[in-house]
């Protein structure tokens, strides 16, 4: 049976799934769809913070390196919708899943640390099957090589992330990349697309409906929640969870959408083996780390 922890983060993960479906059930365009989603969460976070009666001071430099990785964010999650839209969601959460071959990457060139062998198989595995899927789903191969990209955004802010400085408090890091997201949208709607703020001046109820669903529950009340969580779990259990929010959120796009979700088995098992291989390489990798642990 499951504990409280347990159920609190197996809910969690299952809200994060949730996230893709929205890319169908909001007829917007992804770029509007994603400022509001900014700019609601932002909103959300900032009550939320006003009634805990926490601080909102940082330094200037604090600020500039939030808003920075902020629009990363905005751009991860601008590709992930475009993404969804180009194809479909079950497409556009198995390349999401790339996210572990660029961190792989990543990691060593920010940490100045040794390449890990067991990475570099996963790098292996991890490109195979995307390259299966790619092969097996031509017609949606731009949702696919747009999905791609979005991997590599989410890779890029996470280990930002992690180079913050621990004193800042997560509520105050979610309040200000939201910000951030939103000046970065911003600027590229009023430079680049600027059709999207008539999108934005006359949305529908329902559009707006589940925007705020998005950006309160799925958005804000999801990032406090993870946090929240890490009092009880471990950084890598809660990232090894993070692993099902593919399946959680092929399967519920099934259920919702029914054939348009529907995907040939080769795909099915290009993410099966993709989705083993992160986990498995998650435990392999702890198991080795302990021994280390020890030995300093």
């Amino acid at each position: 049976m499951l504990s409280k922890v347990q159920f609190r983060l197996q809910f969690l993960v299952l809200l994060w799934g949730f996230t893709g479906v929205f890319g169908k059930l909001v007829t917007m365009s992804a770029l509007p769809m994603v400022w509001y989603r900014l700019l609601i969460a932002a909103i959300a976070v900032f009550v939320f913070m006003k009634f805990q009666k926490q601080q909102f001071k940082v330094s200037k430099k604090e600020l500039f390196t939030l808003m920075g990785i902020g629009g990363i964010v905005g751009l991860h999650w601008f590709t992930f919708y475009l993404s969804i839209k180009l194809s479909n969601v079950s497409v556009a959460l198995s390349t999401l899943s790339m996210g572990a071959l660029f961190s792989a990457i990543l990691e060593p060139i920010f940490f100045r640390r040794k390449i890990n062998l067991l990475e570099i198989i996963l790098a292996i595995v991890v490109s195979i099957c995307v390259i299966v899927i790619f092969n097996a789903t031509p017609e949606y191969k731009m949702g696919i090589i747009i999905g791609v990209l979005c991997s590599f955004l989410s890779a890029l802010f996470a280990v930002l992330n992690s180079k913050l400085a621990k004193s800042i408090k997560p509520t105050k890091v979610t309040f200000y990349e939201m910000i951030g997201g939103l000046f970065t949208l911003s600027i590229i709607i009023l430079l680049f697309q600027n059709d999207a703020i008539s999108e934005i001046i006359n949305i529908s109820w329902s559009n707006l409906g589940w925007l705020v669903l998005l950006g309160v529950i799925f958005t804000a009340y999801a990032q406090i929640e993870s946090v929240d969580l890490l009092k009880h779990v471990s950084a890598f259990t809660l990232m090894l969870n993070v692993n099902l929010e593919p399946i959680y959120g092929i399967i519920l796009a099934s259920i919702i959408f029914g054939d348009a979700e529907h995907m040939n088995i080769v795909f099915y098992i290009a993410t099966a083996v993709m989705l083993s291989s992160i986990i498995i390489n998650g435990l392999l990798k702890a198991k080795f780390a302990k021994p280390a642990q020890l030995k300093n």
